[in-house]
């Protein structure tokens, strides 16, 4: 059952407070201050905390302040519930950290939700750092555990880390080395004669980029370019030769990967010709989803922007904002903030066939 911490000063307000939560399932736990409530955040280690603005003895943007300084405690969703409505007073609270800002007098279903939305985001995360921890664990296998040449052949790389946007490689220059996505995102994209960008492939964490070039000793056939912080493993491309040269099974994992990213790039290409606009849509929208949804949890938001869907889906940006606003008026997905959260899997995937 989760713990949820009221900070609040109002005997009538917490006791409201305490009393919808438990009602709602949740074991709950107080303090009159802010003194008491860091000491009970410290102590206790809430899943969610729920704190007032004005407190007496500390505020509350020092209690934000000092439990984000504190490792055990930095990570717990923390709520702002306060009569303040200034958007400065909302600003300085988000700047802070704070992870939502509900008014009062507020609505009990509001804060249901968001609390529902916190617990996602922090069991989603939960999953994320397991997934990212037998990853490493994954790299570092012993050499007499199951042999994996590629995962061995990233050890002990130099890293080198990229900006949003940053070009990683360009169409029409010779690749001097093999990638490897340590962190993040990155997409590989040409440009038509009009100047559009076209998609030509999705990698993240665990995916190898630029393979093919170097295999074959030709230039980029197109150029790939970090969504948002990325950190590559560079791999010489004399190792690469090397490895291949004198192993077999890594020759066959490399043909694997090939002969898989051939495959989705010629279905792609096919999709793009011929698939009416909302079935591209659809497809562009679960492939984000599949890519980046490592463990299919089913509220992560597509954090994707319209022009990098419009350039997957191979459609103009209005096409798709047209098209999206459709799905979500047909309740096939929720955009919050400007992130699309999936809603009806299913359908979106019959709109694929």
């Amino acid at each position: 059952m989760p713990t949820i911490l009221v900070i609040e000063d109002n005997p009538t307000v917490r006791d409201s407070l305490v009393e919808i939560l438990q009602l709602a399932g949740y074991d709950v736990i107080f303090a009159g201050n802010g003194k008491q409530g860091i000491h009970m955040a410290e102590t206790r280690h809430p899943d969610v905390i729920i704190c007032d603005l004005s407190l007496p003895i500390l505020d509350g943007y020092v209690v934000l302040q000092i439990l984000n300084s504190n490792e055990a405690c930095c990570k717990i969703p923390f709520i702002f519930l306060t009569a303040r409505t200034e958007r400065s007073d909302v600003r300085m609270g988000m700047n802070l950290g704070a992870d939502d800002y509900i008014t009062k007098p507020f609505d009990p279903s509001d804060l249901l939700n968001s609390i529902e939305c916190q617990l996602k985001k922090l069991e989603n995360n939960r999953l994320v750092q397991l997934h990212e921890m037998q990853m490493v664990s994954e790299l570092c296998i012993p050499e007499s555990a199951d042999y994996n040449p590629l995962k061995t052949l990233v050890m002990d790389r130099n890293v080198r880390r990229f900006r949003k946007r940053q070009v990683i490689y360009q169409e029409g220059n010779y690749p001097s080395c093999l990638y490897f996505i340590v962190k993040g995102k990155v997409k590989t994209f040409i440009l038509d004669e009009d100047g559009k960008e076209l998609i030509t492939e999705l990698a993240c964490e665990g995916d190898f980029l630029g393979y093919a070039a170097l295999l074959e000793q030709i230039r980029y056939v197109d150029t790939a370019e970090a969504i948002g912080e990325v950190e590559l493993a560079m791999i010489p491309h004399n190792d690469f030769e090397n490895v291949l040269a004198n192993d077999a099974v890594m020759r066959q994992q490399v043909i694997r990967l090939l002969a898989e990213n051939i495959e989705e790039k010629e279905a792609q290409l096919l999709k793009t010709a011929y698939d009416s606009l909302r079935k591209k849509a659809a497809a562009a929208l679960l492939m984000v989803y599949k890519k980046y949804n490592i463990v299919d949890y089913t509220d992560v938001g597509i954090n994707f922007s319209r022009g990098n869907l419009a350039a997957l889906a191979g459609v103009a940006k209005e096409s798709l904002a047209r098209t999206l606003a459709e799905f979500r008026d047909e309740q096939l997905i929720e955009i919050r903030r400007g992130t699309i959260y999936i809603r009806d899997k299913d359908k979106l995937t019959q709109f694929c066939k």
